[in-house]
């Protein structure tokens, strides 16, 4: 896969659909990939979601019959991660000071915290990860809320996607996460993607 000056993809498998109003600043590294679902029924759901003022969103969405659309630039920070999750919590590497603070934080503090670090001390955030949406709306309701199953379509185009990042950004598999592995999320998010 290629991109162009302004990182966007060049390749007859991915529709760019600029979409500006992701765009939150520029990211300069790329340590990550987090893959998502959108909540929505349809792509054009979500990509006229994408068109709102302040709009959150990924750089990449992929339909259920596969199709990839580029939203955001490679080159642009988006908002699709949220608060981190302390990594060394969950991966049970914390100092024992780190574990006594982290009790009496708030998301938001653990957050700040998380985000003074590097990956992979912490998870790949809004400033150093692309972000992959799969369309897919939510079945159920809270707090038990799921998301539908990806379909084989959307794994085969994720799967080469993610193959075709990581090899550009020299980004390591032990780097690309489902949402809720980084952020406090739905658990079920995504929970059926295969890469």
């Amino acid at each position: 896969m290629a991109f162009d000056k302004d990182g966007w993809a060049v390749d007859p498998k991915i529709t760019v659909a600029r979409r500006p109003n992701l765009a939150h600043g520029r990211m300069t590294t790329v340590s990550g990939i987090i893959v998502h679902q959108t909540g929505a029924p349809t792509a054009s759901s979500t990509l006229n979601s994408y068109l709102q003022d302040g709009a959150n969103g990924a750089h990449f969405l992929i339909d259920k019959n596969g199709d990839i659309y580029q939203t955001g630039s490679v080159f642009w920070r988006q908002w699709h991660v949220g608060k981190l999750k302390p990594r060394c919590m969950l991966e049970k590497r914390c100092t024992p000071v780190e574990v006594k603070n982290f009790a009496h934080m708030t998301y938001a503090e653990i957050n700040s915290y998380e985000t003074q670090k590097a990956v992979p001390d912490r998870y790949p955030s809004n400033d150093d990860s692309i972000g992959i949406e799969l369309v897919g709306a939510p079945t159920g309701t809270a707090p038990n809320q799921g998301y539908e199953t990806v379909t084989a379509e959307q794994n085969a185009s994720l799967a080469w996607l993610v193959k075709e990042l990581t090899e550009k950004f020299g980004v390591p598999m032990t780097e690309v996460f489902r949402h809720p592995a980084v952020s406090r999320k739905n658990e079920h998010e995504a929970e059926s993607a295969r890469w």
